[in-house]
């Protein structure tokens, strides 16, 4: 995680607040270091930008990661719904493979 990476994102949602791919920025960089807090970016664009198709499969890995498998789940059949509205067939299958590993792994529980 590069802290002035971070403060730039940062002065970039402040500056333009309707861009959702500055706040998907920052949860990118937060994802690994610091999963709180991109899940809070997350979430912002999950309510502010349901449309916004990139935030789905790293929001519900992330849900995933922290073992809330509902809302992992429900995060990607809506990301999948939305890739098939779209007609983004590259993000469709990312999805529905990412789907398919996820209720794997559920499996295995």
């Amino acid at each position: 995680m590069n802290n002035e990476r971070i403060q730039q994102l940062i002065r970039f949602v402040q500056e333009e607040p309707n861009d959702p791919f500055n706040i998907y920025a920052l949860a990118m960089e937060y994802m690994s270091n610091q999963p709180a807090q991109a899940r809070i970016y997350f979430d912002q664009l999950l309510a502010d930008h349901p449309d916004y198709l990139p935030t789905y499969y790293h929001a519900a890995a992330l849900y995933a990661d922290l073992d809330e498998r509902e809302r992992a789940a429900e995060l990607y059949d809506k990301g999948i719904l939305l890739a098939k509205a779209r007609k983004n067939q590259k993000t469709l299958q990312e999805l529905e493979r990412a789907r398919q590993a996820f209720e794997d792994d559920d499996d295995d529980w």
